[in-house]
């Protein structure tokens, strides 16, 4: 059976995209508070809905990425 690896590249680029997804997320929050006029307090309070929405964020990206993917072999000049 053959072993897996995964490189420190691949490792470091899907960090960023989890970063970019909790900060999306992040702003997003923001974002409702400014548009809802809330105390400020629910940035840190409601880090829990962000995470899960972070989290959504970046499953969504990961399907799009891999439908991207798929297109590109299909499509790929020989």
């Amino acid at each position: 059976m053959k072993d897996i690896v995964i490189t420190s590249k691949a490792i470091r680029r899907e960090l960023y995209w989890m970063l970019a997804s909790f900060i999306l997320a992040v702003l997003t929050n923001v974002c409702a508070i400014i548009a809802y006029d809330r105390p400020w307090v629910e940035l840190v309070s409601q880090i829990g809905y962000v995470v899960f929405i972070a989290a959504g964020i970046y499953v969504l990206s990961l399907m799009l990425r891999g439908v991207w993917a798929l297109l590109s072999l299909l499509f790929r000049k020989k």
